[in-house]
C-alpha cells in the first residue's frame, strides 16, 4: 500500500490529509465502529471548527479508513479520537496517520504530545511506544463500558526523533 499526502487519490493508495468539516459524519461513523465512547456527528462538527484542534484523515479508494486529532494548548497537544477501520488494522495506517498528525502538530508549534489509552489495548500501546511515547501515569477508571484505567503516555521534545 503506497502512501500519498496530497489530494490525488489513486486506487489502492492511502491518502493522508487534514480532515475537512464535511467529513464529520463519516468520522463519527468510523469512530463508532471502533469505540464505545465515540463522539456524535455534532461533536465532530464542533471539533473540526475549533482553532485549537487539528484532525488528520486517511482515505483508501476515497473512503475514510482512519482518523485522529490533536488539541493544542501552547506547546503541548493531546492526541485524541484515534480510529482505524477494524478490517484494515495492522497494515501501518495508524502509524502513518499518527506520524502525519504529529508532523502537522510540530508545524503548529507543538513540542510535546500526550494521549490516554486503555490499559488492555496492547496493540495501540505497542504502536505508541514504537513512536517514542513513554508511560507517565495512570488515570484510574477513566473509561466506561467496561470500566478500565487509562495509561497516560507522553512524547516530549527531548524524546522525539
Amino acid at each position: 500500500m503506497s502512501v500519498k499526502t496530497d489530494t490525488e487519490n489513486k486506487k489502492g493508495a492511502l491518502v493522508l490529509g487534514q480532515l475537512p468539516q464535511t467529513s464529520a459524519e463519516e468520522a463519527a461513523e468510523l469512530e463508532a465502529s471502533c469505540l464505545k465512547e465515540a463522539w456524535s456527528k455534532n461533536a465532530w462538527e464542533d471539533a473540526l471548527k475549533d482553532k485549537n484542534a487539528w484532525y488528520a484523515g486517511a482515505w483508501l479508494d476515497g473512503r475514510l479508513v482512519g482518523c485522529c486529532g490533536l488539541w493544542q494548548s501552547f506547546e503541548d497537544a493531546d492526541i485524541c479520537n484515534v480510529a482505524v477501520d477494524q478490517t484494515l488494522r495492522r497494515q501501518g495506517i495508524g502509524e502513518q496517520l499518527l506520524l502525519f498528525l504529529m508532523e502537522n502538530g510540530k508545524k503548529r508549534g507543538v513540542k510535546n504530545f500526550t494521549l490516554e489509552v486503555r490499559r488492555s489495548n496492547e496493540a495501540a500501546i505497542g504502536l505508541y511506544h514504537k513512536l517514542g511515547f513513554l508511560d507517565e501515569g495512570v488515570r484510574p477508571n477513566f473509561y466506561d463500558s467496561p470500566k478500565e484505567d487509562a495509561l497516560i503516555l507522553w512524547k516530549k521534545q527531548e524524546t522525539q526523533g
